[in-house]
């Protein structure tokens, strides 16, 4: 039986907020679908203080915001977006193309499409969230995707030339100072600066995130990728001490980030939370780590691994960090999680800022059903099918035709009679020519 030694605040607190951010959002949306440019411009004005003459960077613009990006930030952006790219090329090459012939002269076969406009959300706000730029962009273009938009908001009235940089290199073709949900929803609705595009990739707030949900449908989306959140479990030999530093590592995201520690050892829980109290003071993104703990962390207790591989899996948490003796072994215990950072040499913070993995995740319980961004995201599976063989030909028109008609559909029937007609000469006892 769980022990929790801290709580998270109620759900219902969470849902509340989450409904006032749904509102805002949806007049948001219904405003630049009338306004256009003009309520995007207003939105940008009224929460970002932002509004240049074109909010598209120039080529010119792009090239001096490069400029001042000192080498080393530029070399090590290229280094992550080697990474990046091998294991988007790596996802994109186990993905198969084939076809079969399942009777003679009849050829089915599958292919892959690139959706053909994508749009990568950058966050920005408070940090400059370059690692974004490196997950969306380049996992698009590995797919072959031909346009990608990329959207970023200005960061105190400031430039991020880090993220254009990284945007720059990873081949957006439109670079965009525009953040937030008036940028999703430019993206996805069109204005008469800003062509639609077909599918919006990548994280953001808790206003991005839902600006994503609705308007879900008219374009795809890669997720619903709200706060971040770390699950670490931990056993008896865990440091406590890394546990403490790795939940902070992702509370700093912002005050809404779950850190929750399910361990099976009560002095390891204890002395996390020990340690937790004895960083954060000195932390300097305290003032959202702070938050973030003070209402979203939680720290379970549980009687065996049986109970924390259970445990965690209910949570469907977006990063599960194992630091147990035989972290590996999350690999055939858990099905629910976003990724799995397997022992105390593999970090969080690896995932999200330069190991090769996607770092858009699923939040708040989506694990259960879907995975991260990869390359398949942005790929269309296909199918085509082809028939040449007249024996086939006729053999499946009468198959068609007895099938159809079990279901009353006499049109589909009459379609699958007319080619067992055309391959063998059957009779056709509705024709009225």
């Amino acid at each position: 039986m769980a022990d929790i030694l801290k709580h998270a605040v109620p759900k219902a607190q969470v849902t509340a907020s989450l409904d006032q951010v749904s509102a805002t959002v949806s007049g948001v949306i219904a405003d630049i679908r009338e306004r256009g440019d003009h309520a995007v411009r207003a939105y940008s004005e009224k929460f970002d203080g932002w509004s240049p003459e074109s909010f598209r960077l120039s080529s010119e613009q792009i090239e001096e915001i490069v400029a001042s990006v000192p080498q080393q930030v530029i070399d090590d952006i290229h280094a992550v977006q080697a990474n990046v790219r091998a294991f988007a090329e790596a996802q994109l090459n186990s993905m198969g193309e084939f076809e079969i012939e399942t009777l003679p002269g009849v050829r089915l076969g599958q292919k892959h499409v690139p959706v053909q406009a994508a749009g990568a959300y950058i966050p920005g706000g408070r940090y400059p969230l370059t690692a974004s730029a490196h997950m969306t962009i380049i996992t698009a273009k590995v797919a072959g995707v031909p346009h990608v938009v990329a959207c970023t908001p200005p960061i105190r009235g400031e430039i991020p030339a880090a993220t254009v940089a990284a945007a720059h290199f990873a081949g957006a073709d439109e670079i965009w100072l525009l953040g937030g949900v008036q940028a999703v929803a430019a993206m996805a609705v069109g204005t008469d600066t800003m062509k639609p595009v077909n599918l919006i990739a990548g994280p953001g707030n808790a206003y991005v995130a839902e600006a994503k949900r609705q308007l879900f449908g008219e374009i795809g989306i890669d997720l619903f990728a709200g706060p971040t959140e770390i699950l670490v479990l931990a056993d008896d030999q865990a440091d406590p001490f890394t546990c403490a530093v790795d939940l902070l590592s992702q509370a700093e995201h912002g005050p809404d980030s779950p850190a929750i520690l399910i361990t099976t050892s009560e002095r390891v829980a204890r002395e996390t939370l020990a340690h937790v109290d004895a960083l954060l003071p000195g932390l300097p993104t305290n003032d959202f780590a702070g938050p973030a703990w003070r209402d979203h962390g939680q720290v379970i207790v549980v009687d065996s691994m049986d109970e924390l591989w259970s445990l965690a899996d209910e949570f469907a948490s977006e990063h599960v960090e194992v630091l147990t003796a035989n972290p590996r072994e999350a690999l055939e215990r858990m099905t629910q999680y976003g990724a799995l950072f397997l022992g105390a040499g593999t970090c969080v913070s690896f995932g999200d800022k330069v190991i090769g993995t996607n770092h858009v995740l699923p939040t708040r319980g989506a694990a259960r059903y879907t995975g991260g961004l990869w390359v398949g995201k942005y790929l269309k599976t296909v199918t085509y099918q082809e028939v040449t063989d007249p024996a086939s030909q006729a053999e499946l028109g009468r198959l068609c035709g007895r099938a159809a008609r079990v279901e009353l559909f006499e049109g589909h029937a009459r379609s699958g009679d007319l080619r067992a007609t055309l391959a063998a000469g059957d009779e056709l006892p509705w024709d009225v020519r």
